[in-house]
């Protein structure tokens, strides 16, 4: 059959940063990954960005050195703002995650983050060093921040053991050996053992995304996004993506989440942060967040979906 046999066809050359460098990932799909409501693309320039101070000499989520940091961060997509002066720091190994509305900017923040989209003003910095400057490569960078979509991205015509292996190979230069090695060892630590030589289509929904983790993990990122990675799964498919997360968490990995699961986002997270119309409404430990919530706006969306 004919996808079957592409498994050892040429790779084109050209730069497959981390394992969803770009959103030419989703194009076998049919469409660019544009998410979050009514985002639409544009072809918006950025504008100069002024000196900022050194992230790492803010301390958030107490007191720990700052991985991520966001400076007055704004993105529009034609005459659609959905990020508005968006400031934020996201500590070394801390866990935050994004819950509001759809279309209130969580999806679009993850993308700044990962460079998939340029913002429009503002600073998207990495350990301090400031990597969304103009005409900076983002490649080096995204190989440093794992993604995974709402759509899985997996290659059809690809094994699940290429999947996770083809940009370690490609990217990183490693072995093709070597790759397989460190591909087993991760679909046996999430229970894809068995699978290693199926394709996508011979895969549950939840096995789906659970190798598109393991394709990002495979590449060792130091900040992991996660843009609402249980939102095409069935119900009864949510569950074990949740608990792949969950086993993260032990790791040490920066990680941000866009989340719908209210539930999950209490228990996992270190800060939980609500955004409305594409800004920082109120932030938060969890239990003070889902408990006590400060912000009209907060409240209010809480009481819809809890």
């Amino acid at each position: 059959f004919f996808f079957k046999q592409k498994t050892a066809y040429e790779i084109p050359k050209r730069d497959w940063s981390s394992d969803v460098c770009s959103s030419d990932l989703a194009l076998h799909r049919g469409r660019p990954d544009f998410l979050d409501g009514d985002d639409s693309p544009d072809t918006t320039h950025r504008l100069p960005v002024a000196p900022t101070a050194s992230a790492h000499e803010r301390k958030p989520g107490g007191g720990m050195t700052a991985k991520v940091s966001l400076r007055n961060v704004t993105k529009s997509f034609g005459t659609n703002t959905v990020l508005r002066d968006l400031s934020l720091d996201v500590a070394t190994g801390e866990v935050v995650s994004f819950i509001g509305a759809s279309g209130s900017g969580k999806t679009t923040l993850l993308r700044c983050v990962n460079l998939l989209e340029q913002i429009d003003d503002g600073a998207v910095l990495l350990d301090g060093d400031e990597v969304s400057a103009i005409g900076r490569d983002p490649n080096p960078v995204r190989r440093r921040i794992g993604m995974v979509f709402q759509s899985f991205n997996l290659f059809p015509h690809m094994s699940v053991l290429r999947n996770v292996t083809l940009a370690l190979t490609e990217v990183l230069g490693v072995e093709r050996d070597d790759a397989a090695t460190r591909a087993t060892e991760l679909l046996t630590r999430f229970g894809l053992s068995d699978k290693s030589d199926s394709f996508p289509d011979q895969l549950s929904g939840g096995q789906q995304q659970r190798v598109a983790i393991i394709r990002a993990l495979a590449m060792r990122p130091e900040v992991l996004l996660l843009d609402e990675i249980t939102s095409a799964l069935d119900p009864e498919l949510v569950g074990e993506v949740l608990d792949a997360v969950r086993e993260l968490k032990g790791s040490g990995i920066t990680m941000l989440i866009a989340t719908h699961e209210m539930a999950f986002a209490r228990e996992i997270s270190d800060r939980v942060c609500f955004l409305h119309a594409g800004t920082v409404a109120e932030m938060g430990a969890p239990s003070q967040m889902f408990s006590t919530p400060r912000d009209e706006r907060t409240k209010q969306f809480l009481r819809r979906v809890m």
